[in-house]
């Protein structure tokens, strides 16, 4: 994946189906917007590692303890808690890759994490779904896959966000077998695994291998899993978290590791204590996963937004949101690791606020050269609800995002001097030969968005953005075509999850 996007063009559709971008990577060749200077980077970086060197990280997970107590790092037994020096950090900073590939099952899809890219997934994780004819609710298995169906069928959207909500129809300690034969059979895009713990995430690995038809000593040479690895913050990471940082590590995939800093409650009420404690936690994590397979890839995730001091609740899609997303990844970049953030909103339902609180984030992410986007469509409720109608929303954003991005062609034939000759003053460029010949590519053709005039509008139902977002995802669903898979690996998935829910019901 990579490379600049050229014009719209290609696959036409049938006439009545919906109207998208052709999938295509994103890179940004604008300069990214950075607000700190670089004394203020280093600043900031210095204060990450003087705490890592006197106060330390906890690991509630004894193997990572005794890990990082071996390559270096000074253990506080009572506390649980690991102190690294300088030099321990930096050395080790230095074996992660500053770029690497992901694989997808459809090799055209394969994605590009780092340099200028700029990776967009879809939801994942929420408790909830919604949409406009059932309301929010708990979501089912089927459900579920109509929504990877979306996925699949949105051009816009990179990878899979590792399930966009819990199938709660379905056991709890063995649904993320049923998300993993869905992600693999519904969809040909990269995925995210479900990095909840050793066995969970060894799951993923090995039904990686059987769907990408390879074995685990090639998977370590190509990765194919990205697992996200949130921290505890403050200065924290549990148990399940650092199972799936080693079982990713030593497989060779990706650990996007992600603190979950909120200025005035997880983390200092200052924007730059927050950024240094954010940077210490991953620091931190990045050092573990590096003792673990020096080379290993790894990312620099952020997550970092302020609570509403009036209610304690997060505040999402924020003005300190989107300037800690342009500190986050400008640090990252001068630590040398690919860098994260997401499409976050505080909004209950798809509406005005939502809309401007995800552009917010959104141009955070773009603007400052954030490599990947997560849950950049689809999310809701401060990432509480899935909701089908926002997917569509936010998938008309960045597709308006990623043409912006389009640089501006300036030569001889698109300076256009002959055809501003050739029309009188007062008159139109309707008719012209240069019009004629690019009216039909020219400009973004909207997924969502009307530009009829309100006479058409009122005619045809006065129907708001979500009402409008509604019936496209319908007809997404009805023009989904399912990639194809080889029978054998298909019953290999199958065979293997038959086996694997055996033996969690056996335990």
């Amino acid at each position: 994946m990579g490379g600049k996007r050229g014009r719209i063009r290609g696959n036409r559709r049938k006439v009545g189906a919906v109207t998208q971008l052709p999938y295509e990577g994103v890179t940004n060749s604008y300069p990214a917007v950075e607000i700190l200077n670089p004394d203020q980077v280093e600043q900031i970086v210095d204060g990450a590692l003087k705490i890592l060197a006197t106060k330390g990280m906890r690991f509630l997970h004894e193997e990572s303890r005794h890990r990082l107590i071996a390559a270096g790092g000074k253990a506080d037994k009572a506390q649980q808690t690991i102190r690294f020096d300088r030099e321990m950090v930096l050395e080790y900073l230095s074996y992660a890759p500053a770029s690497f590939t992901l694989r997808a099952r459809n090799p055209l899809r394969d994605l590009i994490i780092g340099d200028n890219n700029i990776v967009f997934t879809s939801v994942g994780g929420p408790a909830f779904c919604s949409d406009l004819d059932k309301g929010r609710r708990p979501g089912t298995y089927a459900e579920l896959c109509d929504y990877l169906r979306l996925v699949q069928s949105i051009n816009v959207i990179h990878q899979e966000g590792g399930g966009a909500f819990e199938a709660m129809d379905l056991p709890p300690l063995s649904r993320h077998l049923d998300l993993y034969l869905a992600q693999f059979t519904l969809l040909d895009k990269n995925v995210q695994a479900y990095a909840l713990g050793r066995d969970r995430t060894i799951d993923c690995l090995e039904m990686t291998c059987i769907a990408l038809a390879t074995d685990r000593a090639e998977l370590k040479r190509k990765p194919a899993v990205l697992g996200i690895i949130n921290t505890n913050s403050p200065m924290q990471l549990d148990v399940p978290m650092s199972e799936a940082i080693i079982e990713l590590a030593s497989a060779g995939q990706v650990s996007c590791v992600t603190p979950f800093t909120l200025a005035g409650s997880m983390s200092p009420i200052s924007l730059a204590g927050t950024l240094v404690q954010q940077t210490a936690e991953v620091l931190a994590a990045v050092t573990l996963v590096q003792c673990v397979r020096p080379g290993a890839p790894v990312m620099y995730g952020s997550f970092a937004s302020n609570v509403d001091m009036k209610s304690g609740s997060p505040a999402l899609g924020t003005p300190e949101y989107t300037k800690m997303t342009l500190a986050s990844s400008q640090i990252a970049r001068y630590l040398g690791l690919p860098s994260r953030s997401s499409n976050t909103t505080s909004s209950n339902c798809v509406d005005a606020q939502s809309a401007y609180e995800s552009e917010m984030s959104l141009w955070g992410s773009v603007m400052g050269h954030v490599n990947l986007v997560n849950h950049a469509a689809g999310w809701l409720e401060g990432g509480l609800t899935a909701s089908f109608e926002k997917l569509i929303l936010d998938a008309e954003m960045l597709q308006m995002m990623t043409q912006t991005l389009e640089p501006i062609e300036v030569n001889e034939d698109e300076l256009a001097l002959a055809t501003i000759a050739e029309v009188q003053p007062g008159g139109h460029h309707f008719a012209t030969e240069h019009t004629l010949a690019r009216y039909q590519t020219a400009f973004y053709p909207t997924l969502l968005s009307t530009r009829e005039n309100f006479e058409s509008w009122e005619e045809q139902g006065a129907q708001d953005t979500a009402t409008r977002a509604n019936t496209i995802w319908k007809k997404l669903l009805e023009e989904y075509e399912q990639p194809e898979m080889n029978e054998s690996i298909l019953t290999a998935l199958n065979e293997y999850v038959d086996v694997r829910k055996k033996e969690i019901a056996q335990n």
